[in-house]
C-alpha cells in the first residue's frame, strides 16, 4: 500500500479524544472508533430505518444500514486511490446516519417543526450527540468518546447558533473553514450511493421504469456500455449492470477531479485542507447530469403518489407521538424521565430520533390508536 499523503490525517496529527484513554492494541485509533460505532446500539437499529421506502414494504430495499456500508464501501475505496485515511474516511460513512429518525426525511422534518421552540433538530448534529452523549456502553465516559476528526466528518451541517454551543468542533462552520478531505469524500460517497440505490430500488418497485430513466442522460449512457458489452441482457442483471457502470463513472470522476483540484490549489499540508476551497467534487462534464439525475428521481420517485401516502403517515405518526411524550412524560420508558425533568422537548425528541420505523408504529398504535401503515 502507498504511504498516506501529506494532507492525510494521521493520528500524529489528530487532536484526540474528549476523554483520555490507553492506546489501542492491535489496531489505530480511528479502527477503534469504526469498531465502537459498529457495535453501537444506535448502528444496529438503522437496520429497521428507512431510507426511501418504509420498512415493512419489502425485505430487499435498502435501509439506513445498508445504505451506511454502501458509503462506507465507496468512503474506503476512494480514499485509498487518494492515499488519504481509509479507517476515518470508513468510521465517517458509518456513523453519518446515526442521528436519523425513523421513516427518514420525512420524520426529520415533522421533528424539527415540534422542536422550534426548543432549539429544532438536525440530523447531523442528533448523530453527533449520540456518539457524544447518548449511547451507554462505557464506565468512564457517556457516549463513544470517538476522535475529534471522526465527530468532525459526522458534522455534516450545523446551524450558526448551534455550532457556537460546540466549541471547538463547531467553531469551523463559523469561519467557514473545510474539514479533513476524508470528510469531504464520505459526504460525496453518500450522494454517490443514494442516487445509485435509489434508482435501484425505484425500479424494483416499480415506481420507475426503464423507459423513464432512459430520458436521464448519464442512466441511459451506461445502459447502452451495458447493452453493447452483453447484446441481449434485460431484468435484473441488466439494471445492476447499468447501475455498477453509473457507481463507477462518478466514483473515477470525482477521484479525477479531487485529485486536478488538489494539485491546483498547491495543498501540501492537513492546515492548507481546513484554509482551501472544497477539495473534493466532481468535473464540470459530470456535475450537471448528476444534477439531472437528483431532479428525475425527485419528481419522479420521492414525489410518487404511493411514495407520497406513506410520508403523510409517517409524518402524522411522529407528530402524534412527540404530542403524546411532551403531554405526559411519565408515557416515557423509566431511565428516559430523568433527563425529561431537566429538560423535556429534547429528552423527547432523542427517544422518538431513535426508534426504528416498526417500533414507532407500535407505540403509536399503543398510545394514539393509529393503526398499521394504509
Amino acid at each position: 500500500m502507498e504511504p498516506l499523503a501529506a494532507y492525510a490525517v494521521t493520528e500524529s496529527v489528530s487532536r484526540g479524544r474528549r476523554h483520555a484513554e490507553p492506546a489501542p492494541q492491535g489496531r489505530g485509533e480511528f479502527q477503534r472508533d469504526r469498531d465502537r460505532i459498529i457495535h453501537s446500539t444506535a448502528f444496529r437499529r438503522l437496520e429497521y430505518k428507512t431510507q426511501v421506502f418504509i420498512n415493512h414494504e419489502g425485505d430487499l430495499f435498502r435501509t439506513r444500514l445498508t445504505h451506511s456500508l454502501e458509503v462506507a464501501q465507496l468512503s474506503r475505496s476512494m480514499a485509498r486511490a487518494l492515499r488519504l485515511n481509509e479507517d476515518l474516511a470508513e468510521a465517517v460513512a458509518l456513523a453519518h446516519d446515526l442521528g436519523h429518525t425513523p421513516f427518514g426525511h420525512a420524520g426529520q422534518d415533522v421533528l424539527d417543526t415540534c422542536m422550534k421552540a426548543h432549539g429544532g433538530f438536525e440530523h447531523n448534529l442528533q448523530s453527533l450527540r449520540i456518539v457524544d452523549i447518548l449511547e451507554e456502553r462505557y464506565a468512564g465516559f457517556d457516549g463513544l468518546n470517538l476522535m475529534y476528526e471522526t465527530r468532525e466528518g459526522i458534522l455534516k451541517h450545523c446551524s450558526p447558533a448551534n455550532a457556537r454551543l460546540l466549541g471547538e468542533l463547531g467553531q469551523r462552520f463559523l469561519e467557514s473553514a473545510r474539514p479533513s478531505l476524508e470528510a469531504q469524500i464520505v459526504n460525496l460517497a453518500d450522494e454517490i450511493a443514494y442516487n445509485n440505490h435509489d434508482v435501484d430500488d425505484g425500479l424494483r418497485s416499480e415506481l420507475l421504469t426503464l423507459e423513464q430513466l432512459d430520458a436521464v442522460d448519464i442512466f441511459a449512457q451506461c445502459r447502452r456500455e451495458a447493452e453493447a458489452q452483453w447484446p441481449g441482457l434485460e431484468g435484473r442483471r441488466l439494471v445492476h449492470e447499468t447501475i455498477r457502470r453509473m457507481i463507477d463513472a462518478m466514483a473515477r470522476d470525482l477521484v479525477a477531479s479531487t485529485r486536478a483540484n488538489i494539485a491546483s490549489a498547491g495543498v501540501e499540508t492537513l492546515d492548507d485542507i481546513h484554509r482551501a476551497p472544497v477539495l473534493a467534487a466532481y468535473s464540470e462534464d459530470l456535475s450537471p447530469k448528476l444534477r439531472e439525475l437528483k431532479t428525475f428521481l425527485y419528481d419522479q420517485l420521492y414525489r410518487h403518489e404511493r411514495v407520497a401516502k406513506t410520508i403523510d403517515e409517517a409524518r402524522r405518526i411522529v407528530a402524534d407521538l412527540f404530542a403524546a411524550y411532551m403531554a405526559d412524560p411519565g408515557l416515557l420508558p423509566l431511565r428516559h424521565r430523568a433527563r425529561a425533568a431537566a429538560d423535556k422537548p429534547r429528552t423527547v425528541a432523542d427517544y422518538i430520533a431513535g426508534m426504528t420505523d416498526r417500533y414507532a408504529v407500535k407505540e403509536h398504535r399503543q398510545l394514539c390508536g393509529g393503526g398499521e401503515f394504509r
